[in-house]
């Protein structure tokens, strides 16, 4: 059966380094967006852009199950929604999901994040305090019981299943 492992955290978390191994351990086809963005638009976040590159990487990541491949999706996923949406539609594909979530503290992170910096200044996105602030206030930690997959939950209310939810959230998925 194929997997589909998803990355969980916040930048300066190992997500990447920890995917790469995943990558290699399982044969995996890797889908990190943070390493597309630069050389295509030239930035982290142009107008809406990264939503759509996201989109379709889900999409590939999908039809790489599908066809038997296992996939790594490092994409951070600070939502329970984004999280429930992409384990309810590998699992659709008759994927195992297994999500990958590497805690991090604040002063790890802001250590990490400059020499990150420090050391590949053209390779990655710089980072303000206030980025750092904004993440940590916006990323909902998983608990123990989705950790666990246990029990994920329906589409918030008006959306009639998460592959019209995701839809909507990654422009290009559909």
């Amino acid at each position: 059966m194929t997997t589909l492992f998803l990355m969980v955290g916040l930048p300066g978390a190992g997500k990447t380094t920890r995917a790469r191994q995943l990558a290699e351990e399982h044969g995996a086809l890797r889908l990190t967006p943070d390493e597309w963005m630069l050389p295509l638009f030239g930035e982290a976040e142009p107008d809406g852009k990264r939503d759509v590159l996201e989109g379709r990487m889900l999409w590939l990541a999908l039809e790489a199950v599908k066809a038997g491949t296992n996939v790594v999706v490092d994409y951070g996923c600070w939502s329970r929604d984004e999280r429930s949406a992409i384990r309810r539609l590998a699992e659709a594909e008759g994927a195992r999901f297994r999500m990958v979530y590497l805690p991090l503290d604040a002063e790890t992170q802001r250590a990490r994040i400059a020499h990150r910096w420090a050391t590949a200044a053209g390779e990655t996105f710089p980072m303000t305090e206030a980025d750092i602030l904004h993440g940590r206030a916006q990323f909902e930690e998983p608990d123990a019981a989705e950790l666990a997959g246990r029990a994920t939950p329906d589409p918030p209310p008006g959306w009639a299943g998460w592959r019209e939810w995701a839809a909507a959230r990654w422009p290009s998925f559909a």
